[in-house]
């Protein structure tokens, strides 16, 4: 079949929308009719670079939307079924996945590379490579995908999924780096550091936690302004105030927990998040960098001395399988808002504004709306 899609060709270059050819699924895969994608940073990593994939692309990792066949073997869904998709697939059996790890599931190997198990491309196009890869095995800025059934959680069907496709990445990688990763505590004093589509979730998760105080730290006001409306206590626009503010609720001491989601994370982020945490806290790494960046240089005396943990998160810790369908279901019941997070829709061709809007700080998060058929 033919389906229409947004496709990175050359790091640095915008985003195209093209035709592609797609496969139908195989065997313990599925074909998926997306109806939403997150606009997320990741996707702007693989574009400029950051994160080095194989190209061509097909970008998207945040998506939504109903089953439309499966292939043999497939036992985790069936046609018609309403399904968010998880960034990381999760197959249930091998190490991580069966000590309760699966956000660092084997099969997320090759989420960079685009294919699907067996070193298959459903996608094919124009150009000297006619295999086009699927970030995250998913590519959801595409009408239609075919994906493997370790990606996909069945949802309830009356969830709005434009609502429901932000708990795909974004929204449990934030939320599970509060709960999860610094495993905050009631009383606590929380700093989150960057209040983009993930940070906005850390600051929720630590709210609903317990934190006694919830310190969002952002340049962007109006990044800021929104952290207030959803569970901040206080934001500031600088470290050192950020650094302040805890210290003169702690009696000195600092945050009991600094969870980092700045869209890129610097050296000067990772010391300043390192300098604001008290004794005994915990610094948690969330956002990226180049993998060839190294940007955390800091004092290991001090961090033996005075017993500090900076720890890395993906995923925020969470078990898709499960974590999936409970965080909606704390959407259901009002605990964790996910319509005010949304600044912004967008049409598949509009995708380069997406990110446009994104890089220039004006969106907590877009969302992709595609076509119906």
């Amino acid at each position: 079949m033919k389906t229409k899609a947004a496709v990175v060709y050359e790091v640095g270059k915008p985003i195209e929308v093209v035709e592609l050819d797609l496969e139908g699924p195989g065997e313990g895969e599925v074909l998926i009719r997306y109806t939403h994608a997150g606009l997320c940073h990741s996707d702007v990593h693989i574009a400029h670079g950051d994160l080095e994939a194989r190209l061509p692309m097909v970008l998207g990792h945040e998506g939504a939307g109903i089953i439309e066949d499966v292939g043999p073997g497939v036992t985790r869904v069936k046609p018609g079924d309403h399904v968010v998709c998880s960034f990381i697939p999760n197959c249930g059996v091998c190490r991580w996945c069966a000590t309760g790890q699966q956000a660092i599931c084997d099969m997320g190997a090759t989420i960079l590379e685009g294919y699907l198990p067996g070193e298959r491309f459903p996608f094919s196009g124009p150009g000297p490579v006619k295999e086009y890869g699927a970030m995250c095995m998913l590519g959801t800025f595409s009408q239609y995908s075919t994906i493997h059934q370790n990606s996909v959680v069945k949802v309830d069907d009356d969830l709005p999924l434009d609502k429901a496709v932000l708990v795909g990445c974004g929204v449990p990688t934030g939320w599970g780096s509060a709960v999860n990763a610094a495993n905050v505590r009631p009383g606590e004093t929380v700093i989150v550091s960057g209040v983009g589509g993930i940070g906005i979730n850390a600051v929720q998760g630590a709210r609903y936690a317990g934190a006694k105080n919830v310190i969002a730290l952002d340049p962007l006001e109006n990044k800021r302004e929104k952290a207030m409306e959803l569970g901040a206590t206080h934001a500031v626009a600088t470290p050192e105030e950020a650094a302040e503010l805890a210290q003169s609720f702690t009696n000195g001491n600092g945050a009991d927990k600094t969870i980092v989601t700045a869209g890129i994370v610097t050296e000067e982020i990772v010391t300043g998040a390192f300098n604001a945490t008290g004794k005994g806290g915990t610094i948690v790494l969330t956002g990226l960098n180049k993998l060839s960046v190294n940007n955390v240089n800091l004092p290991g005396s001090i961090l033996t001395l005075f017993k500090k943990t900076v720890k890395g998160s993906l995923f925020g810790d969470c078990n898709p399988t499960t974590d999936i369908p409970k965080i909606l279901g704390l959407y259901q019941s009002g605990d964790l808002k996910l319509d005010e997070i949304i600044t912004r829709t967008y049409r598949l061709e509009e995708v380069n504004q997406g990110y446009d809007d994104l890089l220039e700080g004006r969106n907590v998060r877009g969302v992709l709306v595609h076509d119906a058929p």
